[in-house]
């Protein structure tokens, strides 16, 4: 398996979290599963060699898209291959959808959507260039320029701003100070965020500190215990169940390297 990630050019940070890709090759008679967890942001996904299929609750495989969405997620969902593949990916901001699409981000959260149903010809056509590129450094150059031409400006950017914050205070925040900060009454502001960000800020905050725990303390360089109160988990039994609600996995699965369907997880380090 190679799994590589690309730093997007300054002038796309602001929607662009990251670019990255994943490729392997599945021997014969063997499959490939992979977990992805809760997610604050939501990702443009090409399959551009082989691809994966959904593994319901009850196991049964269902067909996903070739090129899609994937909307930010509070759930967790199942992927396998029984090929080889490839894959290359856009890690958006989480208030990227409608700067983008025009659409609110309530209508992609938690969602799989297929880019040609939002695009029409347009996603028909940037499915082609991006699965028939030559290499990942063509397809970041493609990619480039259709954010750089779909980017719209956006009339709250107070909204924004207050999930940056959000996002660089590691979702510790008071919901109610961050209201006031957009100068908006706590109903006004809750309307807005969710059109902007799919979520409650208080579920986005959720979603951001369980993400800045994972990237923290992926090598667990300190006890279970210290990862909850360094986050704000001040009931042992709370932070397990919220870990596992996003993850699949208990906390101490996860960080002795029992993940073993999550290939960033601390077992593939």
């Amino acid at each position: 398996m190679k799994y590589l990630t690309y730093t997007p050019p300054e002038d796309l940070t602001n929607i662009v979290f990251q670019y990255w890709s994943l490729e392997g090759i599945i021997p014969d008679g063997q499959k490939y599963i992979h977990r992805t967890m809760a997610n604050f942001r939501p990702e443009l996904i090409f399959h551009y060699g082989g691809k994966f299929s959904e593994l319901t609750t009850d196991d049964s495989i269902q067909t996903t898209f070739i090129t899609g969405i994937h909307g930010q997620t509070d759930k967790i969902r199942r992927f396998i291959a029984t090929d080889k593949y490839g894959i290359f990916g856009v890690m958006l901001q989480p208030y990227a959808i409608p700067l983008l699409f025009g659409i609110s981000s309530l209508e992609t959260s938690n969602q799989l959507i297929d880019l040609p149903s939002i695009l029409g010809a347009d996603g028909i056509k940037l499915t082609e260039r991006m699965l028939t590129a030559n290499d990942n450094s063509t397809r970041i150059q493609i990619i480039n320029h259709f954010l750089n031409r779909k980017l719209q400006d956006y009339k709250r950017p107070e909204i924004i701003n207050v999930a940056q914050l959000i996002c660089k205070k590691n979702g510790m925040v008071d919901v109610k100070k961050i209201a006031m900060k957009a100068f908006l009454s706590q109903r006004q502001f809750e309307r807005n965020f969710k059109e902007l960000i799919g979520f409650s800020p208080k579920t986005f905050a959720r979603l951001v500190r369980f993400k800045s725990l994972i990237s923290n303390y992926s090598k667990r360089d300190k006890s279970l215990t210290h990862m909850a109160y360094d986050f704000g988990y001040y009931d042992q039994s709370h932070f397990i169940q919220e870990f596992k609600s996003f993850s699949g996995y208990k906390p101490s699965t996860y960080f002795s390297g029992g993940a073993n369907e999550i290939f960033y997880s601390p077992s593939s380090k």
